[in-house]
């Protein structure tokens, strides 16, 4: 059975807990609407993917 033979320091185990910070989400601009989206997604605010109308979106045209 594996049991850590010395004690794991302060500094060790807060440099392994500093990968796990939170980011925020990467958000690029929409080309159609210039609307922030998340990037390889739908646009939800006009409904378009590379140029094309993918989803109808009530209230826009």
């Amino acid at each position: 059975m594996g049991v850590p033979k010395r004690r794991t320091s302060k500094q060790r185990k807060r440099l392994r807990r500093a990968q796990l910070k939170v980011e925020a989400p990467g958000l690029v601009l929409c080309p159609h609407c210039k609307s922030l989206k998340k990037p390889h997604t739908i646009c939800p605010s006009c409904g378009q993917y590379k140029g094309r109308k993918v989803l109808e979106i009530e209230g826009v045209k």
